[in-house]
């Protein structure tokens, strides 16, 4: 019994942790167009465009996702993920994801 619920509570927690399904090299090659305002590593230059480097994988995944259809509003972003397939979205979260976010000191 003690190995069931063990097994059981193993098997419910890795199905609830976020699985890093991307591939972050094959993320950089795809990251093109999003340098434009991003920023090469997605930390943003210009401060009109979000700095996204470091950003955790599931929010991007979830960002991009959103921005694919429509439950997140952006005129930019829209026609920019628009051709993006659900392999794009999981490697450019997977690279953003694994960047150096800028450091605030305080």
């Amino acid at each position: 019994m003690t190995k069931t619920l063990v097994g059981a509570f193993c098997l419910v927690f890795a199905a609830s942790a976020p699985a890093l399904a991307g591939d972050a090299d094959a993320g950089k090659k795809k990251s093109q167009t999003c340098v434009a305002c991003h920023g090469p590593d997605g930390n943003s230059p210009a401060p009109d465009f979000p700095k996204i480097a470091g950003q955790h994988y599931d929010y991007l995944l979830k960002a991009l996702k959103d921005y694919k259809s429509g439950a997140r509003k952006s005129p930019i972003m829209a026609p920019l993920v628009a051709n993006l397939t659900q392999r794009d979205i999981e490697d450019l979260a997977a690279f953003y994801s694994s960047q150096r976010g800028l450091v605030i000191k305080y």
